[in-house]
C-alpha cells in the first residue's frame, strides 16, 4: 500500500529500509522523503516502521535462541 502519496513511498519500501538498517522517522525522512511534504503520512509511516522493527526484533530473538 502507498503510505506517502506525495513521494510515492509504499509500506514495502519502508520495511526494506528497516531491513537495510534504518530505525527512526528521521532516517526515513532523510533517505526516503517520507512525511516531508504534507505530513499526513507521518502516523502511518511511523506505525509501519515500529511494527517492522518489532517483528525484526522478535525474529532475531528467535534465531538467537535456536542453537
Amino acid at each position: 500500500m502507498i503510505v506517502c502519496v506525495c513521494n510515492n513511498i509504499s509500506d514495502r519500501e519502508i520495511r526494506q529500509a528497516v531491513d537495510l538498517g534504518l530505525s527512526s522517522m528521521a532516517e526515513l525522512r532523510r533517505d526516503l522523503g517520507v512525511a516531508t511534504c504534507c505530513g499526513k503520512c507521518h502516523t502511518c509511516a511511523r506505525d509501519v516502521l515500529n511494527d517492522h522493527l518489532g517483528a525484526t526484533a522478535v525474529m532475531q530473538e528467535t534465531v538467537l535462541m535456536r542453537a
